[in-house]
């Protein structure tokens, strides 16, 4: 039997006040969405969360002295990233009806939909449930989507158990309130999957103290989660879900004929921090032990359950399952989760290595159909100049009915296509200017990730997924300069520390610490089994290449049997690397003058910005004639001044 918690918190957060009295979920929000407002209040917002939706504000269209451009931002429940059909074709339509135009891939397998007004939430949210969508605890002090990879594999039995528990493990863990129908549908039922009989019979079964006494949310009681909980499943060798930054990961177990005996279980991992705050930090999972299938479900509400009674409920930053983990070590914390669990854990079983994988171009599923692994830039699926992936998406789901998968690195993979339909689907793509062979993408870009952050979200000290594309860009003209053309690395850049990007798992990642500034985290790996380090706490935008190229130049004389970007900051010392960088001198490239005199001139030591709309036209001309826009707006300028003379 599981004693007391110990050191329970005196004071708790008023988050925790908000939980308790909103009646499983329902106010003030509900009362609130009857309002002719253009908001909700901070308590509504709270629970909104837990509803799938955030309230933001577009600082883009602020206006000194108005009120803030309030809109809201819905995020899908859908574990493993399945999206059907017909869900796919519902969001890209409620995306122009009541959105911003564009659809967000997640770095969580789901989608986002930004700018939706108050006034349109519930027609939206209802049209999303009536497609055979969710948003329920996509947001909130709950379990958040469940990933799993996403690769279609129909002939490898470990991905398809990965998909069934990965599903399975966001049933048991739904919050059970009605308070989702009643709000959003006025109490209508939707016909929806059946829930396995063994989810319901793991969530009522109640042994040491692993249920809450709660008639409505047996497992989470009225309070819920101290903190937001992630859960992630994948199978040995593949870490396309970054399985170590999740509070529980489950690894599939089979046998040699695939048959599933079991799952290896980590915990502790998240990268949530916030700055000048060093009781809080990015943090691996740690491997717990291995469970049988037969028990995997109370085992994981025995580890749910530590850290709903364990949890920080006073300070919200420390609530994370990672200090428990932290402060108590893992055998204090296996012996507490077997308490509930009410037997010992069986030991962890060896691994083979994790390799990052993104399934991206075609692919054979195993019985004869296809898939394809589709690149999204930093996850927007949208309509931009001659690039028109969000007309190409509607117009392959619509013409073949294909269901989708989203990956944990915000790209979507196409399956269960018919090989006679391959050329079709490439030529749609192909016509509304898609890169199909993600051999031509830069790798620092078919690798990279950002978070949304400005304008829309609320905790973005500065810029990422708008400025991630000019940043490589400058990154790749460097490392040519440099001669180091053929390297490639993880680039992964937040707007704030929070860190939904996963920085902190980068070989360089980029935290945003003030706005058009960045902290620098080096040292992370191409498969995601080690965290950064912080290099450098402040770094202004414009100081990117004064920066980077003395850890480029170091990294170039001091590379050792290949290795690299992440291997090579990993070894070194960072002081050196800080000496070596604070001495150095930065190489000059030679150029001429129009009297053909040679000039020593630094690289980028002058910048114009222009406006979206320009460089989104100068990018495409740069395409189209394959030639470098500094060449193109050369050309320009000496026309304009031509004229001038």
């Amino acid at each position: 039997m599981v004693t007391t918690p110990i050191s329970p918190t005196a004071k708790v957060s008023k988050v925790e006040g908000i939980k308790e009295h909103s009646n499983y979920l329902r106010e003030p929000l509900a009362s609130e969405l009857l309002e002719d407002t253009t908001h909700f209040t901070d308590a509504a917002v709270q629970i909104l969360k837990f509803h799938g939706s955030y309230q933001q504000d577009n600082r883009d269209n602020r206006a000194k002295g108005q009120e803030k451009d309030y809109q809201m931002m819905l995020r899908t429940r859908s574990p493993g990233g399945f999206i059907p059909a017909q869900l796919y074709l519902t969001l890209d339509s409620l995306s122009d009806r009541y959105g911003n135009g564009t659809l967000r891939v997640t770095t969580r397998q789901g989608f986002q939909l930004h700018g939706i007004l108050k006034k349109n939430l519930k027609a939206t949210l209802g049209e999303i449930i009536r497609s055979m969508g969710s948003t329920l605890a996509a947001c909130g002090d709950v379990n958040r989507n469940v990933t799993a990879p996403p690769a279609p594999y129909k002939n490898r039995p470990e991905y398809g158990y990965a998909w069934e528990y990965a599903n399975n493990i966001a049933d048991l863990l739904t919050p059970q309130t009605g308070a989702y129908y009643e709000i959003w549908l006025d109490g209508e039922k939707v016909i929806s999957a059946e829930e396995a009989p063994e989810v319901k019979a793991s969530r009522q079964k109640d042994t040491n103290g692993i249920n809450k006494n709660d008639p409505i949310e047996p497992i989470y009681g009225q309070h819920y989660m101290p903190r937001k909980f992630k859960i992630g499943v994948t199978v040995p060798g593949d870490n396309s879900i970054d399985i170590y930054t999740n509070d529980l990961g489950l690894v599939v177990i089979t046998d040699a004929n695939g048959e599933l005996q079991g799952f290896n279980i980590l915990a502790g991992g998240g990268l949530g921090r916030t700055h000048n705050k060093e009781e809080t930090f990015p943090r691996m999972a740690d491997a717990i032990g291995y469970v049988s299938k037969e028990e995997v479900y109370d085992l994981v509400k025995a580890i749910v359950a530590t850290q709903r009674d364990y949890g920080d409920r006073g300070d919200r930053r420390h609530a994370r399952m990672k200090y428990i983990l932290e402060e108590w070590g893992v055998e204090k914390f296996r012996s507490t989760v077997e308490g509930y669990f009410g037997q010992k854990i069986a030991p962890y079983q060896p691994l083979p290595d994790w390799k990052y994988q993104d399934f991206l171009g075609w692919n054979e599923q195993g019985d004869g159909k296809l898939f394809y692994g589709l690149h999204v830039e930093n996850g927007r699926v949208k309509n931009e100049g001659s690039f028109q992936l969000k007309t190409a998406l509607k117009v392959i789901i619509e013409r073949f009915q294909l269901p989708m998968r989203l990956t944990a690195n915000h790209n979507i993979i196409l399956y269960e296509i018919e090989p006679k339909d391959q050329e079709a689907v490439e030529a749609i793509l192909k016509e509304q200017g898609i890169i199909t062979n993600p051999a031509e993408i830069d790798p620092l870009t078919r690798y990279s990730m950002a978070c949304p952050a400005w304008p829309t979200c609320g905790l973005a000290i500065t810029e990422s997924e708008r400025i991630l594309p000019s940043v490589i860009e400058r990154i790749r003209t460097l490392l040519n300069r440099l001669g180091l053309t053929k390297e490639e690395f993880v680039i992964r850049m937040t707007g704030c520390p929070n860190g939904c990007a996963r920085p902190y798992m980068a070989e360089l990642g980029f935290v945003g610490s003030a706005p058009n500034s960045y902290q620098l985290w080096l040292g992370g790996t191409a498969d995601q089994t080690r965290l950064a380090r912080p290099y450098l706490d402040k770094m202004a935008i414009d100081d990117l290449e004064k920066v980077l190229e003395p850890i480029f130049v170091y990294f170039q004389q001091d590379q050792q049997n290949n290795e690299t970007f992440g291997e090579f900051c990993h070894r070194v010392n960072f002081p050196a690397l800080q000496a070596f960088s604070a001495t150095y001198t930065p190489k000059m490239t030679e150029t001429t003058t129009t009297e053909s005199k040679p000039k020593r001139v630094r690289k980028n030591q002058n910048r114009v910005s222009v406006p979206d709309e320009m460089f989104v036209r100068l990018k495409e001309a740069s395409e189209t004639e394959k030639r470098p826009m500094n060449q193109i707006i050369n050309e320009a300028l000496e026309a304009y001044f031509s004229q001038k003379s």
